[in-house]
């Protein structure tokens, strides 16, 4: 049976002050579960109270040994090269390696004006950032071709290039993934928009002489009944009014009810080749809903899939 690890977002600072639970123990806690990696999202300007993602990250791993350290997702294009290059070095160095760079370009004009940076160049910034990544990781001489007079700079330490997992499940992305990619990252999508998008990820690789990107989904849970816990329509409707999408295509999306129901449809997920799934809480105490999200890992382990 193929392995499937599931990570959890971070606590935003909402969360954190309503739950009593700082960034350090989520971290300690999502590792002690169990689980498998702790994710934080990159914003700049959204009108609500947000942590830089590489500053909170770092946090996380220097107080866990074990689980994956990862963006959901880091947008290079709203910072200089250079920059960004220092940020994701600096944490795979205090993770000791731990880092999974999920990358992406969006974040609406707002984010990109609050930057400085033209929205339409959103796409070749992002291109550009992962063209030139591995070898400013590598500590090797680079000239940056957008930056003005073309320096050429070499950062050290040097650290080993993290995998990139391109966010997003836009053609565009899936592109992108297929070219500069170790991993598709969709969010909110389907398992048979899953397994239409990784069938085309491997056709686009292979015509680049490259193996299939790993895929990792974005999903969203509120696991367990009772109290303060969100229903699946309740999310799904945010959803839709959020992306512009029909009610009846993201219904299914959400992560609720028993952990049995949430193994099973991860296990949908699964067979139609996603080997990750990187989960958002959306109601119930924080806490608890990571150990029953640890509860449906361990389900996910057995032979044969939950039913």
């Amino acid at each position: 049976m193929k392995s499937f690890e599931i990570g959890v977002i971070l606590p935003g600072i909402a969360v954190q002050r309503r739950d009593g639970i700082d960034l350090v123990a989520a971290a300690r806690h999502v590792e002690d579960a169990g689980l498998d990696g702790v994710w934080h999202g990159d914003h700049l300007a959204v009108g609500g109270p947000v942590l830089d993602a590489p500053i909170a990250l770092a946090a996380a791993a220097a107080v866990t040994a074990r689980v994956r350290i990862g963006t959901s997702v880091f947008v290079p294009g709203i910072r200089p090269l250079v920059w960004a290059a220092k940020q994701i070095a600096t944490l795979q160095y205090v993770s000791r390696d731990r880092l999974v760079l999920g990358v992406g370009s969006g974040g609406g004009p707002g984010q990109w004006a609050a930057a400085g940076v033209p929205y339409g160049q959103r796409g070749s910034r992002t291109d550009r950032a992962l063209e030139l990544l591995p070898r400013l990781l590598a500590g090797e001489e680079t000239r940056l071709p957008d930056e003005p007079g073309q320096p050429a700079v070499t950062l050290a330490p040097e650290v080993a290039m993290p995998p990139v997992w391109v966010g997003n499940a836009s053609a565009a992305a899936i592109r992108r993934a297929a070219r500069l990619g170790d991993g598709w990252f969709p969010s909110l999508i389907s398992p048979r928009e899953v397994a239409d998008g990784g069938k085309r990820l491997a056709e686009l690789a292979a015509a680049h002489g490259r193996p299939a990107p790993a895929i990792a989904i974005g999903g969203v849970a509120a696991l367990g009944a009772g109290a303060g816990i969100t229903s699946r329509t309740e999310i799904a409707t945010g959803i839709s009014r959020a992306y512009g999408r029909p009610l009846a295509d993201v219904l299914e999306i959400p992560l609720t009810g028993r952990p049995e129901e949430a193994a099973e449809r991860l296990d949908a997920y699964r067979e139609a080749g996603a080997g990750h799934a990187v989960i958002g809480i959306s109601g119930g105490d924080w806490r608890a809903q990571v150990d029953l999200l640890a509860e449906v890992r361990e389900l996910l382990r057995r032979e044969p899939a939950p039913v």
